[in-house]
C-alpha cells in the first residue's frame, strides 16, 4: 500500500509539472489547471494499476469509474478554458505578483494542487492495490451506485448550465431551473458524491482510512475553492442572486423555499 501511495504521489506531481509547463509557461493561462486536475486522477489510477501488475475486478471497476469521470471533466474544462480569458482568481494573483508569477505558480498553484490531488486519490490506491476481498462485495455495489448518482447529477447540472449560458437572453440572469432550482451548486454536490462512492469501494477492502480523500474534497468545495468564491462573485455580479440564495439550498438538493 505504501508503494502504491508513493506511485500516486509521483504521478500527481508529474502531471502537475507537465500542466505548469503547458498552462503557465507556454500558454500563459493557469486556468487550464482544471483540465489537468481531472486527467490527473486518471493518470494516478493507470500508474497504480501498471505498478501493481494485477487487474482485479475491483481495480477494473475503479479504473473505469475514474476514467469516465476524469476524462469527461478534463475534456469539458479544457475546451471551456482553452482560448478563454484566464480565471479571475489566477489573473488577480498574476497582477499581485508580476511577471515572476508564471514561475512561482509551479509551487503556489500546481504543486499545491498536485498534493491535494494525491490525497483525494487515496481511495483509488487502496481499491487498486489491496488484494482482498478478491470478489466484489455489497459495499462495492453501494459505492458504485453512489458514484453513478453523483456522476449523472454532475453531467446533468453541467449540461443545464451550458445550455443556460448559451442563450444571450440569460446574460446577467440566475439559473434557477432544473437541478439548479434545488441546489445552488448541484455540480459540486455531484462531484462530492463521485468521491464518496469511490471511497466506499475502497472501504470494501477495509481501507476506511481513505475517508480523508472525500472529506478533503468536500471540505474544499464547501469552504475554500468552491462554493465561497463562486457565491461571492455571483452576489457581486448578478442582482437576483441574493434572492436565489434565500430560497435555494447551498449544496444538498432540497425543495426550494418559495
Amino acid at each position: 500500500m505504501i508503494t502504491a501511495l508513493l506511485v500516486g504521489l509521483a504521478t500527481a506531481v508529474g502531471v502537475m509539472i507537465v500542466g505548469w509547463l503547458i498552462a503557465s509557461l507556454w500558454l500563459g493561462n493557469i486556468g487550464l489547471i482544471d483540465a489537468f486536475w481531472g486527467g490527473g486522477f486518471v493518470a494516478v489510477a493507470v500508474a497504480t494499476l501498471l505498478w501493481e501488475g494485477e487487474v482485479s475486478s475491483r481495480a477494473l471497476l475503479v479504473l473505469c469509474c475514474v476514467a469516465a469521470w476524469g476524462l469527461r471533466l478534463a475534456i469539458d474544462l479544457g475546451r471551456r478554458n482553452l482560448g478563454a480569458e484566464e480565471d479571475y482568481r489566477y489573473a488577480q494573483m498574476r497582477a499581485r505578483h508580476g511577471a515572476w508569477f508564471r514561475y512561482r505558480s509551479l509551487v503556489s498553484v500546481f504543486m499545491l494542487q498536485g498534493v491535494l490531488l494525491w490525497i483525494v486519490s487515496w481511495p483509488l490506491a487502496a481499491a487498486i492495490s489491496e488484494p482482498s476481498p478478491s470478489s466484489l462485495a455489497l459495499l462495492d455495489y453501494v459505492g458504485l451506485a453512489v458514484f453513478g448518482a453523483g456522476f449523472l447529477i454532475e453531467i446533468a447540472a453541467d449540461a443545464q448550465l451550458a445550455r443556460f449560458r448559451s442563450d444571450p437572453a440569460n446574460a446577467g440572469a440566475v439559473l434557477d431551473r432544473g437541478l439548479w432550482r434545488w441546489s445552488r451548486h448541484p455540480n459540486y454536490f455531484g462531484d462530492a458524491l463521485v468521491w464518496w462512492g469511490l471511497f466506499l469501494i475502497a472501504a470494501a477492502t477495509g481501507a476506511w482510512w481513505t475517508v480523508v480523500g472525500p472529506l478533503l474534497l468536500t471540505g474544499m468545495l464547501l469552504t475554500v475553492s468552491g462554493v465561497p468564491l463562486l457565491e461571492k462573485r455571483q452576489l457581486a455580479t448578478r442582482p437576483g442572486y441574493a434572492a436565489y440564495v434565500e430560497r435555494t439550498s447551498s449544496f444538498i438538493p432540497l425543495p426550494p423555499r418559495d
